[in-house]
C-alpha cells in the first residue's frame, strides 16, 4: 500500500481538494479501501492518483466514494506542466492494481486526460458551476434579478442560524430525495462519520433558515479547501419550499465563503440536471467542465455495466 507516501503527499500540496485530503478519505472510503498510485523522483513524491477499490460479486474495480465530487491525479506544483503531466500520468496509469473496471471524475484541474486515452480509456465531459467570489458586491450583482427579488423576499420571511444539527440536515436532505422518489444514497452513519471528519478539520459548516414558527425550511452544508468552498449537500422541507429558503441559503453560504473564509471560488457542485443547472446558472456561476474517465477492463464486468450502470 502506498498510503504512507500519500498522506505526505498530501502535506506537500496546499491547493489539494478537500475531497482528496487523506483524513477525508478515512472517514468516507467505506465497503472499500482507499489507496494511491505514486510516482516519486529523487525520494520525492511527485504525482498521485488517489484511488477507492471495491470488490462485489467477484469483480474488483475503482469507482467513487461517498460524499466525493473529484478524484483524479494530482502532480507537485513544479511538475504542472504538459511534458511532466504526459509521463507522469502514464506512470501512474501502470501503477494502478489489478482490476475489472475502472471510472472516475476528475477534478477540473486535471484537464489532461490524453495519457489515459493512450491507455485505452475512454472519456465524456460533465460540468460543475463555480464563481469568482473575490468581491462579493460584484457576485451579488451578476445574480439573475428575479433570484435576487427571491432572496429579498426570503430574508422578510425566515431566519438563518447555524444552531441545527447534523441530523437535522439529513433529515431534510432526505426529504428532498423522497420528494424526487430517489433513494438517499448513504445512512444517517455513513453521513455522521464524514461530518465529523469535517467538523474535526475545521472545514465545514452548517446553515438553517427557519420561520417565525421554528419550523425548519431547509438546511445546507459548506464544505471547504484552502481554495474553494462547495455547497456540498442541502435539504428542503417540501411542505416550506414556496418561502425561497434554498436560494436564500446559497446566497448566505457564498457570502460567508467570500466574507468569513476569504476563499476565492465558490463550487455548487454541478449539477448536470437541468431545473438545478438553471438555479446554479442564475446565480452566475460560471459553466466549468472536468472529465469522467472510465475503463472496463474485463467484458463480463463491461457486459454487466451495459445492462445495470
Amino acid at each position: 500500500m502506498n498510503q504512507s507516501a500519500y498522506r505526505e503527499f498530501c502535506k506537500n500540496v496546499p491547493d489539494l481538494p478537500v475531497f482528496v485530503q487523506d483524513w477525508y478519505l478515512d472517514a468516507v472510503c467505506k465497503d472499500g479501501t482507499w489507496d494511491a498510485a505514486v510516482v516519486s523522483e529523487n525520494g520525492l513524491t511527485v504525482g498521485v492518483l488517489p484511488y477507492f477499490l471495491k470488490r462485489k460479486y467477484g469483480f474488483s474495480y475503482i469507482t467513487m466514494p461517498l460524499f466525493v465530487k473529484h478524484m483524479g491525479p494530482f502532480l507537485l506544483p513544479e511538475k504542472r506542466e504538459l511534458k511532466h503531466e504526459n509521463r507522469i500520468y502514464g506512470e501512474l496509469i501502470s501503477r494502478l492494481p489489478k482490476i475489472d473496471g475502472f471510472k472516475q471524475d476528475f477534478h477540473p484541474s486535471a484537464a489532461n486526460w490524453l495519457p489515459f486515452f493512450w491507455a485505452g480509456y475512454r472519456q465524456t465531459t460533465r460540468y460543475t458551476y463555480r464563481l469568482d467570489i473575490r468581491d462579493a458586491d460584484r457576485v451579488y450583482d451578476g445574480i439573475n434579478r428575479n433570484m435576487r427579488r427571491n432572496i429579498r423576499h426570503a430574508e422578510t420571511l425566515l431566519q438563518v442560524d447555524s444552531s441545527g444539527t447534523p441530523e437535522d440536515l439529513y433529515r431534510l436532505n432526505r426529504m428532498s430525495f423522497d420528494r424526487k422518489g430517489l433513494q438517499l444514497p448513504y445512512s444517517l452513519d455513513q453521513f455522521l462519520a464524514h461530518d465529523e471528519a469535517l467538523a474535526r478539520q475545521q472545514a465545514r459548516q452548517l446553515f438553517f433558515a427557519r420561520d417565525a414558527e421554528g419550523r425548519l425550511h431547509s438546511a445546507a452544508h459548506l464544505i471547504w479547501d484552502r481554495t474553494t468552498a462547495y455547497y456540498h449537500i442541502a435539504g428542503d422541507n417540501p411542505e416550506l419550499r414556496q418561502s425561497g429558503s434554498g436560494i436564500l441559503l446559497t446566497w448566505r453560504a457564498i457570502q460567508f465563503a467570500a466574507d468569513t473564509l476569504k476563499l476565492p471560488v465558490f463550487d455548487f457542485e454541478g449539477s448536470m440536471l437541468p431545473e438545478v443547472e438553471n438555479i446554479r446558472r442564475q446565480f452566475g456561476g460560471r459553466q466549468t467542465p472536468y472529465s469522467r474517465v472510465w475503463k472496463d477492463h474485463s467484458p463480463l464486468f463491461r457486459l454487466l455495466n451495459a445492462i445495470r450502470p
